[in-house]
């Protein structure tokens, strides 16, 4: 994957096929989406007709020199992990600087002019999924704290048509990576459930707009309010919520790094799940038919 950065769509097409989907990011490149096998799932982010960005977690997606599952210790015998990274483009300078947590579950490095977000799982000590982004993307992302000289790249202006496409792949992606990750820990996979997404959109942008980060809306309750009002029938239920991250992926990887959000996504009582993005506000609604 780390080599079809920088090449164009004939050649994408020629070595991977159609993709199965193609979702629009917030950053203003297509998602091109190969789902079709869960253990060889991907991504590559098309802009202007080649690849920027390639992003990998099947538990067979070549994922080259890395491999979904190595253990941490085996990459830190072998490589050297910096604190502090710094990129110099036509458009300025940057320095990246990773916190401690970053170092722990997704340090960054740099192959040649290739740069590698390692998605690490802090509790089985192996790698959980791995991108690998050209400079100019990973500036525009910026995803660690940065300090820069020259101009910042901003996110694109966005119409409300295409912030319903963002949320739209972003939700359909959650999904996929839920049962990903559940298959890794051999649990069953969970069916979607719309009544269930659609009141877990409603969480995430009521979020928004109230501006507020919890489990227990202002207005419309706690999850078992919520679920009575869609009219959602469950036996049990579970959510995750989670806001302001780049992306569906760094969403995903932080639930699975932290301990109450994690349990829920691998609870093997679930059967059904709903995702409601709005923006960049993710709610998992899980529930048990």
């Amino acid at each position: 994957m780390a080599l079809t950065i920088g090449k164009n769509q004939e050649e994408v097409l020629k070595s991977f096929g159609e993709p199965d989907r193609i979702d629009l990011s917030a950053y203003g490149y297509d998602w091109w989406i190969y789902n079709k096998n869960p253990d060889t799932y991907l991504q590559l982010a098309m802009e202007k007709g080649k690849v920027v960005s390639a992003y990998g977690i099947g538990d067979l997606t070549d994922v080259s020199p890395f491999y979904i599952g190595q253990p941490i210790d085996e990459i830190y015998s072998s490589l050297f992990f910096e604190t502090s990274l710094d990129i110099d483009t036509d458009t300025g300078s940057y320095r990246f600087e990773l916190s401690e947590e970053d170092m722990n579950i997704r340090p960054l490095i740099k192959i040649g002019d290739i740069y590698i977000q390692l998605y690490l799982d802090k509790f089985t000590g192996t790698v959980s999924s791995v991108r690998f982004l050209n400079a100019e993307t990973l500036i525009k992302q910026r995803p660690y704290e940065v300090t820069y000289r020259g101009e910042l790249m901003g996110e694109p202006e966005f119409s409300e048509e295409e912030w319903l496409q963002v949320e739209d792949g972003s939700k359909q992606q959650i999904f996929d990576f839920t049962n990903i990750i559940r298959s890794r820990f051999s649990l069953n996979q969970l069916s979607w459930d719309e009544p269930t997404s659609e009141v877990a959109f409603l969480h995430s942008s009521d979020m928004y707009n109230a501006d507020y980060f919890s489990h227990t809306s202002p207005t419309a309750g706690e999850l078992a309010e919520r679920l009575k009002t869609g009219e959602v029938k469950y036996t049990i239920a579970g959510e995750n919520i989670a806001a302001k991250y780049v992306d569906a992926i760094e969403a995903m990887e932080g639930w699975l790094n932290s301990k109450g959000h994690r349990d829920t996504m691998l609870n093997k009582e679930f059967t059904h799940l709903g995702v409601g993005v709005y923006q960049k506000y993710y709610t998992q609604n899980f529930i048990s038919k």
